[in-house]
Order: structure tokens, then sequence, then C-alpha cells
């Protein structure tokens, strides 16, 4: 199944329905009185969050929902059914974004988790409602109103405890690989992972954590190139990175200059991600000599100047990764124990978690405008406009070939 993770959509909630103008006529029965019943309410439009669901695609392709119109009111005072709610199921993770205001509506965290996005027009009022003793037969009704109309944006984070972060060809999709179940495609070309992959590593019988593998990153990822930064949205909500560093690549590169440029595209994405806790793995210690370990080691820590924890692993061959993961169960534990138990510390990280989620949105707001600029000089010759537009148009291998031509 291809994975999505935003698009943009439009939810129109039902219309509420008439209100009835109507009289009683019954033989033997004179000036029976008004008895027009009031409308129905349109149904509403909400989204709940489905932890079977993992990528936004059932929103690609169709992206008008409309929920169901309340009845017209009828006589003998019946009142009009209300129109059937709209449900619309989304991975957990996502959050619903307001189009035209940019405001956030909700973050749907939870599995089962609820939100009312667009509400049900009110109802018409029949002719009833406006008898008096001074008015005993009023024509008088009133139309239900329209149901909320709003363009949405839902952004789909996956949720997971650890990022991996890494050039490509760091290893990161080998590491995931060797300490859990997942198996993401792994070769010796660059760019193997093109979209993000969770595994879930299990510690003991009863302790697991998960971790979420995104595409490599490349110098200038944060200025678009790459695959990268599109998902780099991704590791916002985790609450430990893994810096992943090969310490013997094959190209010209060295392991200390490899280093260098995730730590540098990352402060250009989100200075508050950079100030997530981090640790350093360096991997594939298996391809150079051992006695050569501890000066890569000092190289690539004194580059960066390093003061935070520094793992040497062989994903591949699983050499140090049981101890990683052990470290890291302790650490999520540490974490979720001084949570609950030191309320400054949580308004800390609340306030950081929150920055976060603010410089990713502007940069990722940024890098769209960026792009519509550069194709605000193309024309399609099937006439597609901006909405019906985006760069998976061009990525998608299966859907249809367009053609742009410059003006």
């Amino acid at each position: 199944m291809k994975f999505v993770d935003e698009v943009s959509i439009r939810v129109k909630a039902g219309d509420g329905g008439n209100g009835c103008m109507s009289f009683r006529r019954e033989k033997f029965i004179e000036n029976g009185g008004p008895n027009g019943g009031d409308g129905g309410d349109g149904g509403s439009v909400y989204m709940i969050a489905d932890e079977n669901l993992n990528t936004l695609v059932d929103y690609r392709y169709t992206r008008h929902f409309d929920a169901e119109r309340g009845s017209n009111g009828g006589s003998t005072d019946c009142t009009g059914k209300k129109g059937e709610e709209l449900v619309l199921r989304v991975p957990v993770g996502t959050t619903v974004i307001d189009s035209a205001t940019q405001e956030i509506i909700g973050d749907l965290t939870k599995a089962g988790q609820r939100l009312l996005v667009a509400h049900g027009g009110w109802h018409g009022l029949g002719n009833t409602r406006f008898k008096s003793s001074t008015n005993r037969a009023p024509r008088q009704t009133t139309p239900g109103k329209p149901g909320e109309q709003r363009d949405l944006k839902l952004e789909m984070k996956v949720l997971a405890d650890v990022g991996l972060l890494g050039l490509p060809n760091a290893g990161k999709s080998t590491f995931i690989r060797s300490v859990s179940a997942a198996k993401p495609k792994v070769a010796d070309y660059p760019f193997t992972t093109l979209v993000p992959n969770l595994g879930v590593v299990s510690v003991d019988r009863w302790k697991s954590f998960v971790v979420a593998d995104i595409p490599g990153l490349i110098e200038g990822a944060s200025d678009g190139a790459g695959l990268g930064i599109r998902f780099l949205k991704h590791l916002s909500r985790t609450r430990l990175l893994l810096h992943l560093v090969d310490m013997a690549p094959l190209d010209d590169t060295s392991a200390p200059d490899a280093a260098e440029v995730i730590v540098s595209e990352l402060t250009k994405f989100s200075p508050s991600l950079a100030e997530r806790d981090r640790w350093l793995v360096l991997n594939k210690c298996d391809q150079i000599l051992e006695e050569e370990h501890e000066e890569r080691v000092k190289e690539i820590v004194d580059r960066l100047e390093w003061t935070g924890p520094v793992y040497v692993i062989s994903a591949i061959a699983k050499e140090g990764t049981e101890r990683l993961t052990r470290d890291i169960m302790r650490y999520l534990e540490d974490r979720a124990d001084r949570l609950a138990a030191d309320p400054v510390y949580k308004a800390e990280l609340a306030e950081l978690d929150q920055r976060i989620e603010d410089e990713a949105r502007a940069q990722l707001q940024a890098l769209d405008d960026q792009r519509a600029l550069r194709r605000s000089g193309v024309k399609s010759v099937h006439d597609i406009g901006d909405d019906d537009w985006d760069e998976e148009d061009v990525d998608d291998e299966d859907g249809p070939e367009i053609i742009y031509v410059r003006d």
C-alpha cells in the first residue's frame, strides 16, 4: 500500500431540514390549528483514530466528503429525521488543520479518539412553533441552517519512542531489522528506504518500545534536497533520537564529516528538535580493525564536541545491539518515572514538544511555498489546478503519466 502522510480534503456537514407549514384538517374539527413539525438536524462530520490504519491513502484520491442532510418536518407535528453523521477513519497520530486559518483543530494521538470537524446545520422550525394567543394560524416557518463546510489538511506523524537519524547507507534499516521483527528493504545503494518504517523492539518478556526509521538525510536536506526533509516531521514526537554514523563509509566522505552533516541539517530544520535527547551510535564497527575503534571514535566525538552517550555497534552482526536496546528501555522507563514525579520537568518537555511542532510546521510550509513558486510558470496540458497537483503526481510510478509544458 502506498504511504501517504499528508492530504488536503473538504468536508461538508449536512444542512438542517426545513420546518413544515401544516394545519390540522379533520372531519368535524374546525380550525384545528397548526401542526407543522420541525426539520431534522444535519449530520456532523467526525474523525476517529483507527489503530489499524497506517496511511492516509484513502483520502489521496477522494477528497470531498458530505454528511447527510436532515429531513424536512412533516404534518401532525412530525419532526424530520436527523441526518446521519459521517465518520472518517484516520491513522493514530493524525493532526487535523484548518487550511484557511492554519488553526490546529485537533490531534488524534490515541486509538478510538474522536474529533468533531464540521458541525451539522440546525433544524428549521415548523409553524407550530409560532402559534400564540394572537396568531392562531401562523404561516411562518424557518429553513434549516446550512451545515459547516471546511477545507482541512491532514498530517500524519508516526508515533514512536525512538527515531533513527543518519545519512543514506548508515545502516538504519539494518539496525531496525536486527533488533525487531520489521523487515525494511536493505541494499548497498543510497535511499533504499523511501518511507518511514516502524519496528517493535522487545526487551525481556514484557517490555518493548517502538523505533522509527526514516529515509536518510543528505547535505542540503533542510532546503528540500533528497527525501529526508519530508519525513523529519515523523521524529518530532519521539522521546529519543539515535544518530547513526557509518564508521567505514565507502565513498570519499569521512565519518566525522558525515556526522557533522546530520547535526547541521537537524539544527536547520528545527533547533528545538536538535535539543531532544540524542545518542551517538557508531555502526559497522566490523568493517574496520578493532585496534582502530578507539581512534575513530575519538575523531568523531572530538569533531562534534560530543558529551552524550556513545555506542559502538555492528547492526548486521548484532554486536553491541543488545546492550544498546536495554539502555534505551531503561532510559524510557526513567523518563516516564520522572514525568510522573516532576511537574516542572513535564512542563519543560511539553514546551519543547510544542516548539518542535511549530518549527517543523513552519519549515515544511516554507518549502511548500517555494515549490508553489517554482511551478507557478508550469502549466499542465490537462489544465490541472494547484489543488489537484502535488509532487506525488510525479513520484507515483503506478499513476497516470502527466506531461507539463512551460509557457
